[in-house]
């Protein structure tokens, strides 16, 4: 049992930890200690209902549908090319650094932040490829006792990640005292932001076939 455990921790480690929209906006709210928790379990319950609905073997649901999925793809593209814009402008106004030095007297309230959060993690085709389809494509290989094992040890890797993310951010802090560094990761996030999505356009103009 403890082997399936550690296949699927290692497999969520490939499929989480590679830098990304969601890993970027998770980052940056926990450098400006923004609802840091509530982000983070979102994230994790996010991921634990698709690594659960890929590992019962739920993923074709989502590969079957064409439209569905090219629909997907296109509302992912639109509002990441937004987000990436307002990152664009706030390293170019500088507006992170003011925000944080400013001690974060104006929050974005918890709403926003939580929908922000979601629109991130669920308007991502890609999401649902790691998590449903390839997760449970492994998973299909497994007998199914051996599926729960394999599903807590991929379930027990995001929690980790997503929280150690948003909490551990604050370790970087000292780096983010100069408006330059804020300026810089706006920009990296900006740029992020616009290649996934240049990337949602692409895929979803494979599956219509242009």
């Amino acid at each position: 049992m403890l082997e399936l455990f550690l296949k699927g921790a290692m497999i969520a480690i490939g499929l989480i930890i590679a830098i990304g929209a969601q890993n970027a906006f998770v980052l940056k709210q926990g450098l400006a200690r923004h609802h840091i928790f509530w982000v983070a379990l979102t994230c994790f319950l996010c991921d634990a209902v698709l690594m659960s609905a890929g590992v019962l073997g739920l993923g074709s649901l989502i590969s079957a549908n064409r439209m569905a999925t090219f629909g997907l793809a296109l509302v992912g593209a639109l509002f990441l090319f937004w987000y990436g814009f307002k990152a664009f402008r706030s390293a170019y106004q500088g507006t992170g650094y003011l925000e944080a030095a400013a001690g974060n007297a104006v929050k974005t309230s918890l709403q926003t932040v939580l929908m922000a959060t979601l629109a991130i993690t669920l308007l991502n085709p890609h999401v649902y490829l790691d998590t449903v389809v390839v997760l449970g494509g492994v998973a299909g290989t497994l007998a199914a006792s051996e599926k729960l094992p394999f599903l807590l040890g991929a379930i027990s890797i995001s929690g980790l990640w997503f929280f150690g993310l948003g909490y551990g951010a604050r370790l970087l802090s000292p780096l983010f005292k100069k408006p330059g560094t804020w300026q810089a990761l706006d920009l990296l996030i900006g740029v992020i932001m616009w290649w996934i999505a240049a990337e949602l356009v692409l895929y979803g103009a494979t599956l219509i076939g242009v």
